[in-house]
C-alpha cells in the first residue's frame, strides 16, 4: 500500500515587489516529503530556501500553488486554523531562534505544550526530558539573553519537538552549534523521523548535516535544480 505524503507542494510560487519589478523568490516548485523521510533542503544565501520552508509551514501564503499537509490543503486554512495546525502537527526551528525574552529556557518550551492545553505534569515531564536530550539540564531557569547563541538554538530544537509533530521544518537549525552539538541535534532529529515516522525538512548550508538526509534537493534562484 503506498503511503500518503506527510506534507507535499504544487506549483508553488511566491512573487514580492511591484508588477513591473517583480521578484520569484520561489518560481515553480512541487515536492513531497513522506513519513520517515529527512529531507536536506541546500542552496546559496538568497536562493529562497527560507521563502520555501515558510510557504510549506503556512507562514507565508503562496502567490501561486497549494500546500498540503496529509490530506488537508493548509494553502487554503484560515488563520486559527492554521495555529491549530502548527500547534499539533507542525514543528518549526527558525534561524532567528524567535524565543520569547521574557520567558525563561525551560518556558519557552513549553509555550507549544500549553498551546495545545497538555496537562501540567505532562508539560513538565516533557520539558524536562526535552532539555535533557538538548543538553540544557541546568539553564532550565535562564532567560534567552543569558543564553549563548547555540544555546537558545537548542531551546529552540527542543521548543520544535515539544508536541513530536507530524513535521518538522528547521530552517538552518545547526547554523550556531560546533560540529558536535550539531551532529547530536540532527541525531535527535533523525531519531523523530525514522523511530517515530514524523517526517523533517532541513535547510543547510552545512555538507556534515546533508550527510543525515535520506534525499536532498538543491534550490536556485527559487528553483528546484536537483531532486
Amino acid at each position: 500500500m503506498t503511503t500518503a505524503p506527510a506534507l507535499r507542494g504544487e506549483g508553488l510560487r511566491r512573487d514580492y515587489g511591484r508588477p513591473d519589478a517583480l521578484v520569484h523568490a520561489v518560481a515553480d516548485v512541487d515536492l513531497e516529503l513522506n513519513p520517515g523521510e529527512l529531507v536536506v533542503l541546500r542552496g546559496p544565501s538568497g536562493s529562497g530556501k527560507t521563502t520555501l520552508l515558510n510557504l510549506l509551514g503556512g507562514l507565508d501564503r503562496p502567490t501561486a500553488g497549494r500546500v498540503w499537509l496529509g490530506a488537508q490543503e493548509i494553502s487554503a486554512a484560515d488563520e486559527d486554523e492554521l495555529a491549530r495546525l502548527r500547534g499539533h502537527r507542525l514543528g518549526f526551528v527558525f534561524q532567528s531562534f524567535a524565543l520569547l525574552p521574557m520567558l525563561t529556557a525551560a518556558e519557552n518550551i513549553e509555550v507549544p505544550l500549553r498551546a495545545v492545553g497538555a496537562d501540567p505534569d505532562a508539560r513538565v515531564a516533557r520539558v524536562s526530558e526535552l532539555l535533557g536530550l538538548v543538553g540544557l539540564d541546568g539553564h532550565e531557569n535562564q532567560r534567552p539573553d543569558e543564553l549563548s547563541g547555540g544555546q537558545q538554538q537548542r531551546v529552540g530544537i527542543a521548543r520544535a519537538l515539544a508536541n513530536r509533530p507530524d513535521v518538522l521544518i528547521a530552517d538552518e537549525p545547526t547554523g550556531q552549534l560546533d560540529s558536535r552539538t550539531a551532529v547530536a541535534m540532527m541525531e535527535l532529529i533523525g531519531g523523530l523521523v525514522h523511530q517515530q515516522g514524523a517526517a523533517a525538512i532541513v535547510s543547510t548550508h552545512d555538507p556534515l548535516i546533508a550527510a543525515f538526509a535520506d534525499r536532498t534537493l538543491e534550490l536556485h534562484d527559487g528553483r528546484l535544480v536537483a531532486r
